[in-house]
């Protein structure tokens, strides 16, 4: 440090007499300050420098250390993760899924009492993609007479239904959607036989295909025709089959040949899904079995196919799920089970909403607006107003339980176990790989029922002591809540879904 003296004054501060000493011997105006010495930095070692210390034995053996350590730790990392990779349970390969596989599909068959024709469908196609619906299936459209083969024009839209234009606007704003559409080209579907008399299905089956080709060529995503058993007795079925299903190989969405039967068992469906190539087949098996033990053993039987498989209650004869499910209670039962089946679910318009066949042979008009409440201060109808209610509690349970189909795997294409049946009631388990296990349990009988589920001896699978309530129709079983397998006691008319997951 050295000390540096400050002596100079600004001029006007500077005596205008002779200089004069402060006292103590110092100038006015005079500061010392301590400045330190100029300090040298360390500015590390030259190269010449390090070149010399670089060779020493001990910076030598430094750096050999360090490599060694570097790979050794290196190595040990890898050992680990391969040793994690080996030991790690191994991923289920995930099956081949199509668009109608992914979701439910929504039929509409009498279009005006839907929405008033083609062009009401396409203004309510963003209330139909809140259900989560993977694929419209319209009509029949087309133009004919009852058991008329002569007067059958496939390819002309019936005017009461709408016409071409309109068509093509609800495939545009569909596929926007993410939505199939698939049209029901069932020939004589106002008279007795659907493919007219024995003798004409050849001749009938030649304008099916002709049909099919050209609302392929419209873009439309499938082809559905009823009584397929008579479809493929035709020797042009196979022609069929490739207008629909070779047409599509350049559509980056597979076209769907779609076949409905009726009266028939679970092993003459799986024989219909092995021999014929349709890609789905719906049966009535629901409506037909009506006791537990007849519906697990059609599901046993035919599970394995569940991805060419449709499942509906009333869906193959166009009916309302009310027609056989004649409660709120049983549409929010039948709803859930068609859900959670194996297989695809198939609905008639307004089972979202429990809405109610029509008496005779007429289609019952949709309700709309049912979110629309009363006027503050008008007179309420009660029935009227619990209705409306009561429709918007079972279109929200539609929409969860579709919503949960489509994100989880197990009920999406899951393996499947049954685990009780009964005169009245039934139980199943789906599983896929290490998602969360599910398990169905439904009792439509008059009764309380008590369900020992039991599950066959499976390797690498068994059932756990209890399981939480995902979804139940019972007010008394809470969501969230936790109840014991071995004891589950469902009342008259009521439906639960379990959870359980996997644990290794």
């Amino acid at each position: 440090m050295k000390d540096v003296e400050l002596n100079e004054l600004d001029p006007e501060k500077q005596p205008m007499t002779g200089e004069v000493q402060a006292a103590g011997g110092e100038k006015n105006g005079s500061v010392k300050l301590k400045v330190p010495e100029d300090e040298v930095a360390f500015t590390g070692l030259s190269k010449e420098e390090l070149m010399k210390v670089a060779g020493t034995p001990g910076w030598v053996r430094t750096r050999w250390v360090l490599l060694v350590l570097f790979w050794l730790g290196w190595l040990g990392m890898l050992a680990g993760a391969i040793v994690i990779i080996v030991q790690a349970p191994r991923c289920k390969p995930i099956p081949e899924m199509n668009w109608w596989n992914e979701g439910p599909l929504y039929q509409i068959d009498d279009l005006e009492a839907f929405s008033d024709g083609l062009a009401g469908v396409e203004g309510k196609l963003d209330e139909i993609n809140k259900l989560k619906v993977k694929g419209l299936v319209l009509g029949p459209l087309h133009t004919g007479q009852a058991d008329k083969p002569d007067a059958l024009n496939l390819q002309l839209i019936d005017p009461t239904q709408g016409k071409e234009e309109d068509l093509v606007a609800v495939l545009e704003k569909a596929h926007k959607k993410g939505i199939s559409v698939v049209l029901d080209l069932t020939p004589n579907y106002q008279g007795a036989s659907s493919w007219f008399g024995s003798g004409d299905v050849d001749n009938v089956m030649e304008k099916v295909m002709a049909a099919a080709e050209y609302w392929l060529n419209l873009d439309v995503d499938g082809i559905k025709v009823s009584d397929l058993t008579v479809a493929t007795s035709s020797v042009d079925w196979s022609k069929l089959q490739s207008a629909v299903q070779i047409n599509g190989t350049d559509n980056p969405r597979k076209r769907l040949l779609m076949g409905v039967v009726e009266g028939i068992s679970a092993d003459a469906v799986s024989q219909l899904v092995n021999t014929t190539g349709v890609n789905l087949v719906l049966s009535d098996l629901l409506s037909t079995k009506t006791g537990g033990v007849e519906r697990i053993m059609a599901m046993d039987t035919l599970n394995s196919q569940q991805r060419s498989l449709g499942w509906g209650l009333g869906a193959a004869q166009h009916d309302q799920l009310s027609k056989q499910a004649t409660t709120p209670g049983l549409i929010r039962l039948y709803q859930l089970l068609l859900f959670t089946m194996p297989g695809t679910p198939v609905f008639t318009y307004g089972d979202e909403i429990g809405l109610q066949a029509a008496d005779g042979a007429g289609s019952p008009k949709m309700v709309w607006d049912i979110e629309k409440e009363p006027v503050e201060g008008a007179a309420v109808n009660e029935t009227e107003e619990a209705e409306r209610t009561e429709r918007i509690a079972v279109r929200n349970w539609f929409k969860s339980l579709s919503e949960l189909r489509g994100k989880e795997r197990s009920l999406l294409h899951g393996d499947y176990y049954s685990l009780f049946s009964s005169t009245s009631s039934l139980s199943f388990l789906r599983v896929w790989d290490q998602s969360e296990r599910y398990i169905t349990a439904v009792n439509w009988g008059s009764a309380s029922e008590l369900l020992a589920l039991k599950l066959a001896p499976t390797e690498g699978l068994e059932l756990p002591e209890k399981a939480t309530v995902k979804l139940s129709t019972d007010a008394d079983l809470k969501v969230d809540s936790t109840i014991s397998l071995d004891k589950i006691t469902l009342k008259p008319g009521e439906a639960i879904l379990l959870q359980f997951p996997y644990t290794g």
